[in-house]
Formats: structure tokens, sequence, C-alpha cells
């Protein structure tokens, strides 16, 4: 059991609205506790405002201002310094960018020292501070521009089948991006997609005269895919080179990492079935592949690799990686140096791993890294945040890298024992900004010296909702379905509660892997759209069962191609827990949630239909042939390997069982799950002859935005409102 409350003082004063809650809202910043925006200059820590920048210590010295950067402009261009950076550690230049160009400003000698214009309609933008050179995309083709501004247009090809330099795989596998430029900046890898093989999704354009559908390449389990490969443009010979991978030995290619000199390329490769991953390097001149994979692993179910390599900053032939081989995600020390004997091993997270060079584990332990921050390169320590003294606090934590396996490690915790940290740190890794909070801190920053320890606070926020009605947000756990696994709920109590009433309960669900719900974050890390309903006398619990986050391979494999299953399982163990609080009317149960959480209510409602009263589903997912291929097919199969799974795991057939009021709303343009999910459930319901309610949001995609979020939420709130109540 974990922490019984937090200190979330109740009060009488204020109510909120769902404005104060939400992002879109319009006074929705003014409720957040204080922030600092903060960056490194080097080793010194700096604090950002709209009005200036000021190095962080006893006393804060003031760099520039705002006005001092545009009096150097001779123009105001700089409307806020917490946008701008300072690429060179041992230099007085900041960066500024804005959509029209990038310039650097020496802020000591008040002179501009580089200005480069960003040509109009560019995207994916990446400059490189070596070499100054920018490159983008001009719709699905690749240019770069030199320092001196020329531009180079590398493909001509690129259409609506054809993609340069955009992401792949739908940003699986880690991947946010399509340009990677050497540490040096002379050379640019770049990913190509070819999706011609894949049919378009005719998704329609409601704002023409005549409505018109548009291109949404959407690769369905089982179907074509698209091809990717990636390629080197040389910015010295301005020639490209085609990184020589035959096919189709590899499906995806990902977490492209550069060697620090820029000669090799290193690319994570993995099969369509997605459990083989192979660690490759290719030669940047020539594009020759490697003859032997440098590490491989294997698993039954599945391999997911999702971080690129970072190598040592004092020593260019060891770098470290993560992978979940040993059922925790952790760091491994990968020296590219020392060649070992490749033979294949059982590897505890239930896989076999076949290295062909040494590698290490540097954080053994049963916790998950949830980020890797980077090294003290004096200490030759890794810096990490992860969830070693418990599974719900993420803590900041250095390690020593060592190439031989010890007999004991010491991974040494540098922040706070408790709560949800994030860091950032500076360029050596001295020091590390650490900005967390916990069920009884609003938010904290404190100065962490990376080498002793030491901290010092920075910020300590004031609890902006002290004037407001604020229900009890309490934590804890129960055990799975197993019986034997520890699952964490947050439970939020009515707003004026009375143990002697009882209460309508909203379950808010997600379920899904990549994703969590609960953590020892502020609130135990809760949704505005929770205390509103707390504010209408709802209880609102959240679970995160088996397949959720941060809890191992194991733990979310236990799903795998039977998606919903084993969830639900677990879900309704928190409902008999429920049953237990004689403040909860279990004849008034409801349950939301979005995306995978959609699928999960929409689930729950027709599983289980004497249990739920009421769902409301969001964007949900209805039968996994109609997703997409690299997530569905990881943690499904494929529809001709695995019938049998997605056909219990379809709710087409279910729609015969829905009792209770649902509504499922979805974005009219939703590019994620697709509307053939909702449509498809939606005439199932009418063929069953049961009575579903529909809601969509034209324009909208996954997720509703801006005033669509409020105007969301208090539908969902109505709905709830109308029939649970």
């Amino acid at each position: 059991m974990i922490a019984a409350a937090t200190t979330m003082a109740q009060t009488t004063k204020k109510s909120f609205t769902l404005n104060d809650l939400l992002g879109g809202g319009s006074t929705f910043w003014n409720l957040q506790p204080k922030y600092m925006f903060s960056t490194w200059w080097g080793e010194r820590p700096v604090e950002l405002t709209v009005e200036d920048a000021k190095i962080i210590g006893s006393e804060k010295t003031t760099l520039f201002t705002c006005n001092d950067i545009n009096a150097v402009l001779g123009e105001k261009i700089l409307r806020s310094c917490t946008s701008v950076t300072f690429p060179y550690a041992d230099q007085s230049i900041v960066k500024i960018q804005t959509n029209k160009e990038i310039i650097l400003v020496d802020f000591k000698q008040k002179s501009i020292v580089w200005r480069g214009q960003i040509q109009e309609g560019a995207s994916e933008l990446v400059w490189n501070k070596e070499s100054r050179a920018m490159a983008y995309c001009i719709g699905s083709n690749v240019f770069v521009q030199t320092a001196e501004g020329r531009r180079i247009q590398i493909t001509s090809d690129g259409n609506d089948d054809i993609v340069y330099g955009h992401s792949v795989s739908r940003d699986e596998f880690g991947i946010s991006s399509g340009l990677f430029w050497s540490p040096n900046g002379q050379r640019l890898a770049f990913y190509k997609k070819d999706q011609s093989r894949i049919p378009s999704y005719p998704q329609v354009d409601i704002t023409k005269r005549i409505a018109a559908t548009y291109v949404d390449k959407y690769p369905m389990a089982g179907e074509e895919t698209e091809d990717v490969s990636v390629a080197v443009f040389d910015l010295t010979t301005e020639k490209v080179v085609w990184l020589k991978n035959p096919k189709p030995m590899t499906d995806y290619m990902t977490n492209l990492s550069w060697a620090p000199d820029g000669s090799k390329l290193f690319v994570f490769e993995l099969n369509r079935d997605q459990n083989h991953m192979q660690l490759f390097g290719y030669n940047a001149t020539t594009g020759e592949k490697d003859a032997e994979p440098l590490v491989e692993e294997k698993h039954p179910k599945y391999v997911e690799p999702e971080n690129i390599l970072r190598f040592l900053p004092w020593d260019a032939t060891k770098a470290v990686m993560q992978t979940r081989r040993d059922n925790w995600n952790h760091l491994y020390l990968v020296d590219f140096k020392k060649a070992v004997y490749p033979e294949w091993r059982d590897a505890q997270g239930g896989g076999t791993t076949c290295d062909h060079v040494a590698v290490t584990l540097l954080t053994p332990g049963e916790f998950e890294i949830r980020d890797f921050i980077g090294f003290n390169e004096k200490e030759k320590t890794a810096l990490f945040v992860g969830n070693v003294t418990h599974p719900l606090h993420h803590t900041i934590h250095a390690v020593k890298v060592k190439s031989e396996k010890a007999k004991s490690v010491n991974i040494r915790l540098l922040s706070t024992g408790e709560g949800v940290h994030s860091a950032s740190l500076s360029v050596a890794g001295t020091q590390i900004i650490d900005t967390y909070s916990s069920p009884t801190i609003t938010r904290k920053v404190d100065l962490i010296n990376t080498k002793s320890g030491e901290s010092t606070n920075v910020l300590t926020a004031e609890d902006p909702w002290k004037d407001y009605n604020v229900p009890e947000i309490s934590g804890g756990s129960i055990k799975a379905a197993d019986g034997v696994t520890d699952l964490y709920y947050r439970l939020i109590k009515p707003v004026d509660f009375d143990a002697s009433k009882k209460y309508p309960t909203v379950i808010y669900v997600y379920g899904g892997p990549h994703a969590h719900n609960v953590q020892a974050s502020r609130g135990y890390y809760f949704r505005g759209w929770e205390i509103y309903m707390a504010q209408l006398g709802y209880v609102v619990f959240v679970l995160d069962n088996r397949g959720s986050q941060y809890r191992g391979l194991k733990f979310e494999q236990a799903t795998f191609r039977h998606l919903g299953d084993e969830e639900m399982k677990d879900q309704l163990c928190g409902v008999e827990f429920l049953k237990t609080l004689p403040y909860v009317d279990a004849n008034r149960l409801g349950v939301h949630g979005w995306s995978y959480g959609g699928f999960m209510t929409t689930n729950l409602m027709c599983s289980y239909p004497d249990v739920f009263k009421v769902g409301v589903a969001g964007g949900p997912v209805i039968d996994w042939k109609y997703y997409e291929v690299m997530y569905g097919e990881r943690y499904m199969d494929r529809p001709d390997e695995n019938a049998e799974g997605y056909a219990s795991c379809s709710l087409l057939p279910k729609a015969k069982n829905l009792k209770g009021r649902l509504q499922i709303i979805l974005g009219y343009n939703d590019p994620t799950c697709v509307p053939q999910h909702t449509l498809s459930f939606i005439r199932a319901c009418i063929d069953a002859g049961t009575q579903p309610d529909l809601f969509l949001y034209p324009g909208d995609e996954h997720n509703m935005a801006g005033t669509d979020q409020i105007h969301l939420h208090e539908r969902i709130t109505r709905y709830f409102e109308d029939y649970l109540k």
C-alpha cells in the first residue's frame, strides 16, 4: 500500500470550471503551479523568463533582456526569452529562432554573429550548430541550406507515395524525425518512405464547397506496409549514398545513431514480425553494411527497440544502449572494439540474445529506466531517471560506467527518494536542474551537483488551488487477476465527502502499452476532468492494469495476442475493490476512456453489461484488424497468424450485448483510430438492435484541442449527469 492521501486541503472558497482544469481552457494557466523555464549555458544554469535570461545561483545575475537582444537586432524580433538557447558552452552566443530565420547573437559583444533565412514552407527543420547548416523538407522532398545560404535540393521525386525526410513507421520504435545530422554537421542521414503499395484511407474534408477526400496512407494489420530505407548526404561532396540493406531481411530501421566522428551510422533493424532485432553499423561514405550484426535479440512475443545509442564522451569506441532483454528497461555498455564469440543465450525477459561485441549490464535491478539523462564526463557516470525506489516514484540516479561486470553495482540516488522527477543536464554533466512534484509537493526545482549529490532548492511553488474546494486524492494498490501482481490506483472522493452517502462512481481507463495513469506526482497524476467530476459528486477511480507502462516486459506482455482480456480482468478486480467501499454505489458504475481506453470502455460495457451502467468511449479501437501494422502486429501478430485472438478481441460480435448507455465520441478525421472502427460498431449495433449514442467532431483528429477540448468534456460530463447520477 502506498501513501493514503494527498495534502490538497479542502476549502469552501471556490469551485472549479472546466476552463480552470483543462489545457484548452481560458483560465487553465492561471491555476498551474509556478514553473521555471530553464536551460544551460555550458555548466551555467540559466532561468528564462518572458523579459530576460538570468544565471541561477545564490543571487540571480541577468545575462540580457529581450530589449537588449532586440536593440542588437534593430527590430522587435524576440518577444520572449523563454525560447532562446545557448548552443556553444564557451561562447556568449544565444540562438533565436523564428518562423523566418535563425539568428546567433553575441550578447556580451552586442553583435549579430550569424543569421540564416528559413525557406518558406519548410517543415521538419533541423539545424546543426557546428556547420550551421539547415536540413528541412518542402512537401515530401529534402533540402539542405549551407551556412552561407546556398540551398541544395537533395531529392526531387517526393510525392504522396514516396516521402523523404519525414518520420517513418507511424512514429513507432521511438521515431519522431526523418532528418539526422552527424555531430559535426557534415553529413545528413534521412529516411525514405515508399508507401505506394498502401491504399489511401478516404478521409473527408468538409470545408470544401463539395466535400472532398484526401490522402491518408493507412497500413492496416496484415496488409501491405511501407518500405523504409536510409540515405546519407555528404555536405562536402554533395553526393547521396544509400545504405545497402537488402530486402526483405529488414522491415523496420530505427534509432539512427551517428558515431562521434560521423564515419559510421548505426541502425537498429527489426523484422516485420518484430521478434528479431539486430544492431548494424554502416560505412557512411560507401553505405556498406557490416558483415555481422553487433547485437541481436529475439523474443517469442516481440522486441521493441526505442532508444538511440549514446556514445561515451571520453571513449568513442563505447556506447550506452537501452534494452529490456532482461525484462526491465536497463542501461548496457556496448564495447565496439571488444569482439566476443557470438552464441545465443537465454535472457531473463523470456527471449534470447546473441552479442558479437562485449555488452555489460550497468543498472541491474527490478526497475525501469524512464529517461537516460546523459553523462558526467569527469566522473565517468551515467545519469538516469528510473523507478528504483518504488514503481510509482521516478527519481534521479547515477551509476559508474565500467566495462567489466562488477560483483555489486552502486546505483546512487541524486534526487529526493520520492516523487516524479524530470532532469535537465549541463553540457559536461556536472549539474542537473531537477523539476519534480509528489502527492505532498506541488512543484519544486532543485539544482543538483552530480558528483556530491548536494542540492539547492531554487523554486518551491505555492499551491495555486489553495483557495479552491479540492477533493481528497489517495493512492493504493490491489492484486491483479493473477492473484500475485500489485496494481496501483488513484481514488478521488467527492468534494464535501460524506461517508454515510452512496456515490456514483466513474472508472477512468486507458490500459494499453506505452502509457500509465498512476504515479507519485502531484495528485497521483490526476486529470483535471476528474477533479471536476468529484466536484459534481462522483467518486473517480483509476487503475493501471497489466499491460501498461514502466512495470517491465513481462507485465506488459501479459496481454500479448489477446488485447483486452487480461486488462478487463484486472479492471474487474478494481470493481470488486470499489464494492468494498461503503460509499460507492455499485449500481451506478460508469467508465470512460480514450483511444485504447475507448476500446477498453466499449469492451467493458459489452462484456460486463450488468456491471457498468454508463460509458463514454473516445476514439476507440473496435477491431484490431483495422488498426495500423506497426502497433497492431507487435501486440497481436498478423490476423492470419492469430485468427482466434483477433476474433475474440473484436468488439463487433459483442455489440449485441450492450445494455447500458454508451456514447462513442470520435474526431471525424481521426488518422489513428480511423472512423471505420466506430462506424463498423454502430452498424453492428443497428443490426443487433442495441442503442449506442454517437457524437462527432468534424475537422478534429484523434484528440480534441483548444476550445474543442472544453466542449468535449462538457459533453462527457453531461452524459454521466444525464444517465448515471
